[in-house]
């Protein structure tokens, strides 16, 4: 998938959860829903996205969540060849 197209998907996620109070609780939001509902190839390819180009284009709700979400998922944060 287009990693742009994903960066624009992760910001819709993170525009859900921006409406709760607590920061903390909105990165877990956006994690855990990366976490659950998409597949491991996608995980893989939006944390390369943000460790290659800084996160371009994501929000900053976004970008903690996916960085939240490269330390709990190891494999997913492997760098590929």
């Amino acid at each position: 998938m287009n990693a742009e197209r994903m960066a624009e998907m992760v910001n819709d996620i993170a525009n859900f959860f921006a409406a709760e109070p607590d920061r903390s609780a909105a990165v877990n939001g956006v994690c855990d829903h990366l976490r659950k509902f998409w597949e491991p190839r996608m995980r893989r390819q939006i944390i390369a996205y943000v460790r290659d180009h800084g996160a371009a284009g994501m929000s900053e709700l976004a970008r903690a969540g996916v960085e939240k979400l490269a330390t709990i998922d190891p494999a997913a944060a492997a760098k590929t060849a």
